[in-house]
């Protein structure tokens, strides 16, 4: 089947949201909040919730006597996963040519530049491990 977070839609995402801010949350409880936030009925969440379940993303279970569904993707693991999709098919796996492209667009704020570097002088200090 592969990873289920690999080939999330953007709707999909948006139920991942609603589970990852919550869990477990019934259907009911699922529908209110996507119903507030997307605008959609009960049979768009219901059936993206069924089809994320048979993709292995959501399980299903009782509690209470209620039908509650719980996220099996961690928000971190899929966040990766996409991350790396994106880089791979736009800058061919390159990061520095998508942090160059970013920041030909806009300025980065100091706080920001400072973590990057960070992050670089800690891959660097790894490397030597």
């Amino acid at each position: 089947m592969g990873n289920p977070s690999s080939n999330l839609t953007s709707a999909e995402w948006r139920v991942m949201e609603c589970l990852w801010e919550k869990s477990p949350r019934t259907g009911r409880e699922a529908t209110e909040w996507l119903e507030k936030r997307m605008g959609w009925n009960r049979s768009t969440t219901l059936t993206l919730l069924r089809r994320m379940e048979a993709k292995g993303a959501v399980a299903s279970g009782t509690e209470d006597g209620m039908k509650t569904f719980r996220p099996l993707i961690r928000r971190e693991d899929a966040a990766l996963q996409e991350t790396e999709d994106f880089l791979g098919r736009v800058y061919k796996g390159s990061l520095s040519l998508m942090v160059s492209s970013l920041t030909k667009k806009q300025l980065l704020p100091q706080q920001e530049i400072d973590e990057l570097y960070e992050i670089l002088r800690e891959m660097e200090a790894g490397k030597d491990d």
